[in-house]
């Protein structure tokens, strides 16, 4: 896993509309790169509605949200309007930015071995450093753990 106090990897891929979205576009802000298996899922569903119920709070803290996953751009695209979430959910299909971010390899599910993405969080800083890790997560109630750890930030970053 990376560490906190690491450089995030920077990546670049296309959001749920197909739009190219970069780690840097977030910088001078905290932004929150969670990693889920599969969109339409139940666990993935409750992660990323949490997370968008969550967002007013995110943006008080000045904080941005992505959720990244191997799907495609279309799975991704009907995945953010049913449920209408408001932030990016971004394809990684090759697994490649799950990697860099020790985030993505041999799974087991049902007896059967398959490559997959591993339900893990970053929170990077303004700086592009790690502020926190969290491996290997329980969907439910994840989006306020989080939340919870970048408001003790903030406050411990205000004079």
């Amino acid at each position: 896993m990376l560490d906190v106090g690491d450089e995030a990897p920077e990546f670049e891929l296309p959001n749920q509309h197909g739009e190219s979205v970069r780690r840097s576009d977030f910088d001078g802000q905290r932004l929150v790169v969670y990693f889920y298996p599969r969109a339409n899922t139940d666990g993935c569903t409750t992660e990323a509605c949490e997370f968008d119920a969550a967002k007013p709070r995110f943006d008080d803290n000045d904080a941005a949200v992505v959720g990244i996953s191997d799907d495609p751009v279309p799975d991704l695209e009907s995945f953010a309007a049913e449920y209408e979430l408001g932030f990016d959910l971004l394809s990684d299909e090759l697994g490649e930015v799950a990697t860099l971010y020790d985030s993505y390899g041999e799974k087991q599910l049902f007896g059967n071995t398959f490559d997959g993405v591993f339900r893990n969080t970053y929170v990077v800083g303004p700086d592009g450093r790690i502020e926190a890790v969290y491996e290997g997560v329980s969907p439910e109630g994840h989006a306020e753990e989080v939340l919870e750890g970048i408001e003790i930030e903030s406050q411990e970053a205000t004079p």
